[in-house]
């Protein structure tokens, strides 16, 4: 894998380092820029990055999970100018033939189904994964699971953010998808986040 598709982006590296709010050793939290108030005009130059470093990979459409993956996938994909599709979570209404998963929410608690319609997923197909952060790996792996069933490749799998110290990567590595992250947290030890540079 070329390591220009994990090269750190200064600017992620430089707001997680300044604002990351850190709880215990497991928890990021920089929802005011990324995923619950989003900032347009940062998450475009992420997104450029992305779409940059994926665009040799020649994607059909970019695939995502609502609600976080929604606002990086679609910036990405128009950047791509290919469709963006979704999967719905919760209690999804989608056209069938569909395709389900059920995953353990952390951080809600329970579980929740995730849902695509395979109507959206043209057998044959070349998608990139696009998401906000990359943990345990259980979105991410629910969504390559999906894309091969429904008979489309996945190409790569996109984050802004991946807990490297996390199961994630490998599960991701485990299907043969090269990653594209562009801020990976080694740790988060006694309230910081240590990234890699």
């Amino acid at each position: 894998m070329s390591s220009n598709l994990t090269a750190p982006f200064p600017e992620l590296i430089k707001r997680i380092e300044e604002e990351g709010i850190v709880q215990g050793n497991e928890i990021l939290k920089i929802d005011h820029f990324l995923n619950h108030r989003i900032e347009p005009a940062f998450m475009m130059r992420m997104a450029r990055e992305i779409a940059a470093r994926l665009r040799p990979l020649g994607p059909e459409m970019v695939l995502t999970a609502e609600a976080s993956g929604i606002a990086p996938g679609l910036l990405v994909a128009l950047e791509l100018d290919v469709p963006l599709v979704y999967a719905k979570k919760y209690h999804p209404d989608v056209e069938t033939p569909m395709l389900s998963r059920v995953l353990p929410s952390p951080t809600k608690g329970g579980h929740y189904r995730m849902v695509l319609s395979q109507r959206y997923l043209p057998a044959g197909s070349k998608t990139v994964i696009v998401d906000d952060f990359l943990s345990n790996g259980r979105t991410a792996v629910a969504l390559l699971e999906m894309a091969r069933e429904a008979g489309i490749e996945v190409v790569a799998a996109a984050f802004l953010v991946e807990k490297s110290f996390k199961q994630g990567h490998a599960q991701v590595e485990s299907f043969g998808v090269p990653l594209v992250t562009l801020a990976q947290v080694e740790a988060l030890v006694d309230g910081k986040a240590i990234l890699r540079k």
